[in-house]
C-alpha cells in the first residue's frame, strides 16, 4: 500500500505510520522539518530499506503539497490519505487554546484535495477531527470536561471547517446550528470554487474520527492482547478519554483490515 502522510511527524499521524510501515507499506512524508526524524532509528531504518521517504514542505503553501503528491506518485498510486494535520495550542486570557493559523487544519486539508490527483480507484482518505465540536456533540461531553472544551472552542472551529469542506466532498448532509457555520476566516473566500476541490459528492472514500480527550498514554489493544480496548461507533457518544496511540492501532486496523466497515462514515473512539 502507498500511502502520503501529512502532519504525521507526531502524536496520532506518527503512531499510525509506524503501524503502517510495520505492515509492508510505503509512506511518503510531507515534513516542515525532516529532520524531526533525523534521530528517529524507527523511521530512518524505513528511509533506508526505501520504504519510508522525507518531503520538506508546508502543507498551507499548495505547491509544497503538490510536490509531496508527485513524489508520493513516484511508488505509484496513491492508496491512503493519512490526514493528522495540528498545530501546537497556546493558552489565551482572552480565546483559550489558540492555534496559528486559526484555519491550519482547513486549509491545509483543501490544498490537499485540491492538488488529489484523479485516478481510479480514488485513494482512501483519513482525517481527525475531535469530539464536542458542534453543539450536539458537546452535548454528549462529560460533565467534567465541559469546561475545558469550551476553552478549546478557537482550534475545534478550524476542525469544524475540515468536516464542513469533507462533507461537500463525500456529499454527506450538513446540519449545524448557524452559529456553528465556519466562516471564510476558516474556509477562504469563495472556497467552493477552487480548482481542483473534488465535486459535491464525488469522493467518498473517507473516514473521519471524532477521538475523545486525547492522552499520551499506553496503546490498550496492545497492552496484554486485551480485546475491545476502546470503543468505536459511528456518530457521537460519550466518552472521557483515549490515546493517541490507540488511536493509531485503530487507523491501522481500519485501513488494513477493516475499510469496508467504515468506509465513508464519521466515528467517535473512546474508551
Amino acid at each position: 500500500m502507498n500511502v502520503f502522510a501529512i502532519g504525521a511527524s507526531r502524536n496520532i499521524g506518527y503512531y499510525s505510520s509506524l503501524r503502517l510501515l510495520d505492515a509492508g507499506c510505503n509512506i511518503t512524508f510531507l515534513l516542515r522539518s525532516p529532520s524531526v526524524f533525523d534521530t528517529d532509528e524507527s523511521i530512518q531504518s524505513y528511509v533506508r530499506s526505501g520504504k519510508a521517504h522525507l518531503v520538506k514542505g508546508d502543507a498551507l503553501v499548495q505547491s509544497d503539497v503538490q510536490h509531496a503528491w508527485d513524489e508520493a506518485l513516484t511508488h505509484g498510486a496513491v492508496d491512503l490519505v493519512l490526514f493528522t494535520v495540528g498545530g501546537l495550542p497556546s493558552f489565551k486570557l482572552s480565546k483559550g487554546f489558540v492555534v496559528s493559523p486559526a484555519n491550519l487544519v482547513t486549509q491545509s486539508l483543501l490544498n490537499v484535495l485540491c492538488t488529489m490527483p484523479s485516478q481510479q480507484p480514488q485513494p482512501r482518505l483519513i482525517t481527525i477531527s475531535s469530539t464536542g465540536l458542534t453543539h450536539s456533540s458537546f452535548a454528549l461531553i462529560p460533565f467534567i470536561l465541559k469546561p475545558l472544551y469550551a476553552l478549546l472552542s478557537v482550534p475545534h472551529k478550524d476542525k469544524v471547517g475540515a468536516e464542513r469542506v469533507i462533507a461537500h466532498c463525500a456529499g454527506w448532509k450538513w446540519e449545524v446550528d448557524s452559529d456553528e457555520e465556519p466562516g471564510d476566516d476558516i474556509l477562504g473566500e469563495r472556497w467552493l470554487e477552487r480548482d481542483g476541490l473534488p465535486a459535491a459528492g464525488s469522493f467518498k472514500n473517507v473516514l473521519v474520527i471524532r477521538p475523545a480527550l486525547l492522552t499520551d498514554g499506553d496503546c490498550k489493544a496492545e497492552k496484554g492482547g486485551k480485546k475491545n480496548a476502546y470503543r468505536v461507533k459511528e456518530g457521537d457518544f460519550s466518552a472521557f478519554t483515549v490515546s493517541r496511540k490507540d488511536v493509531g492501532h485503530f487507523v491501522a486496523d481500519a485501513v488494513l483490515n477493516r475499510w469496508s466497515e467504515f468506509e465513508n462514515k464519521l466515528v467517535t473512539i473512546g474508551y
